[in-house]
């Protein structure tokens, strides 16, 4: 088979993620556990932040963008 090939696309399992997170928000918020939404949201929120302060943007050109067409 070819390995190139999976069963589900990126955008396919992108959406999964999103349904499963927002689901489980959803429960969250039912279940009145907002000191713990409150600790995700922090987590979270600690998460994007190093990983837009450790990103090399310095290097990221438009020379460097790789076009699937």
């Amino acid at each position: 088979m070819n390995e190139n090939k999976r069963a589900y696309s990126r955008r396919m399992i992108a959406l999964f993620w999103f349904l499963l997170i927002g689901i489980a928000l959803s429960v969250l918020v039912y279940l009145e556990q907002i000191a713990l939404l409150y600790v995700l949201a922090t987590v979270g929120l600690v998460a994007l932040l190093l990983v837009v302060g450790f990103a090399d943007l310095e290097k990221v050109g438009r020379e460097n963008l790789e076009v699937n067409n």
